[in-house]
């Protein structure tokens, strides 16, 4: 089962429909265009569009796999008393005084341009259940990261 914000779920669904209603009527256009080319033994053309339909219908298998396991959180139910799925986390880096803030987000909705980093990740698992104040103690592939929760709120 997967977790997600109503927002996540809203754009996988989008994404799936782009995929399915035009994506892959494009890529069966591109075999069809290639198909009449004739001989298919040694038509590249032929053979990258059916690489590409594959790529293509293993994304969309991934994307439904994961919608029919997914769950949407209803956020007027969460607290912010302590970091959980869904938390935006405004919190200070102990060794250089700086401070950043991160949305704990599923995996499928991780995008560290948009500040939210997976559940799964070291620093989301360290932060989990903690609360305002608390210091942890991350260990990431730079090193021993020391952070301090400083602010919890609702993404």
């Amino acid at each position: 089962m997967e977790y997600m914000s109503q927002e996540g779920y809203d754009k996988l669904v989008a994404e799936l429909h782009q995929m399915e209603s035009v994506e892959l009527p494009q890529v069966r256009e591109a075999i069809a265009e290639a198909r009449d080319k004739g001989d298919l033994s040694e038509n590249f053309e032929y053979h990258a569009a059916k690489r590409e339909q594959a790529r293509l219908l293993g994304r969309i298998r991934f994307k439904q796999k994961v919608l029919a396991n997914a769950r949407v959180i209803d956020v007027s139910r969460l607290g912010t008393d302590s970091v959980q799925l869904l938390s935006k986390v405004q919190m200070t880096n102990l060794a250089n005084n700086k401070t950043m803030t991160y949305t704990i987000a599923s995996p499928n909705e991780a995008n560290l341009r948009e500040g939210k980093i997976s559940i799964k990740s070291p620093i989301a698992q360290a932060l989990l259940n903690k609360k305002v104040g608390d210091e942890v103690e991350v260990r990431v592939p730079a090193g021993l990261l020391k952070l301090r929760i400083e602010k919890i709120e609702l993404s």
